[in-house]
């Protein structure tokens, strides 16, 4: 279990992980990019930090651990996120189609066609929420390749999506991320971020079954 201890131990104090990362200089843009698009670009690496590597990064630019520029910085993550899920994208539709044509119990042919249906009808929303949920924004891209949802339409709000994500959580840090008291509470404000990065699709689920309550 000492694996699972690491990992806590990795989120929980991210900050002075990414503090060591000042002595590279300018190289910090190019370690952080690489982080950001293997979240998003991989559907092996879930595990990264996302959220919190976003509000801490923004924290520690704010505190001159970091020496950098916040909106290089932003600016250099939200081509990461974006490029990584269109690479993630790109995966799923060359070869989902292949993995879901056996008779694999697990990999059957109905859940393309589900995937498919759902991104026909939900796809925009699903690929913005998405990108606020840790592993979930890992998965969606690639399900959306799966799915072969429509690309322009899977460009467009993957973009806003991409933007969103990385400037609201980027931005909070920098400017409440040095704030003393949170300061003095990091952990739980990472926490707290992680909370409140799930709250849009609990918010969403709970607005689905409101509806589905409501027709019957």
């Amino acid at each position: 279990m000492s694996w699972i201890t690491t990992a806590i131990d990795m989120v929980l104090h991210i900050d002075r992980h990414l503090g060591g990362l000042a002595q590279y200089g300018a190289w910090v843009y190019v370690i952080l990019f690489v982080v950001i698009f293997f979240e998003t670009g991989v559907v092996v690496t879930p595990f990264l930090p996302g959220d919190s590597l976003l509000f801490v990064t923004g924290a520690l630019i704010a505190r001159g651990v970091l020496d950098v520029d916040i909106v290089t910085m932003l600016a250099v993550l939200s081509a990461a996120a974006i490029i990584g899920d269109n690479v993630n994208y790109a995966i799923g539709r060359s070869i989902g189609p292949r993995v879901f044509s056996g008779n694999s119990r697990w990999l059957k042919r109905e859940y393309l066609l589900r995937t498919q249906e759902f991104y026909r009808k939900h796809g925009g929303k699903a690929v913005v929420l998405a990108r606020f949920v840790p592993i979930i924004r890992t998965f969606s891209p690639f399900v959306a390749g799966v799915g072969r949802m429509n690309y322009p339409r899977f460009l467009v709000f993957d973009v806003g999506g991409g933007l969103l994500w990385v400037w609201s959580f980027g931005l909070v840090g920098y400017f409440f991320g040095n704030h003393p008291t949170v300061k003095e509470n990091f952990g739980l404000a990472i926490v707290a971020v992680i909370v409140i990065s799930v709250l849009p699709v609990v918010f969403e689920a709970w607005r689905a079954r409101n509806r589905s309550s409501s027709a019957a």
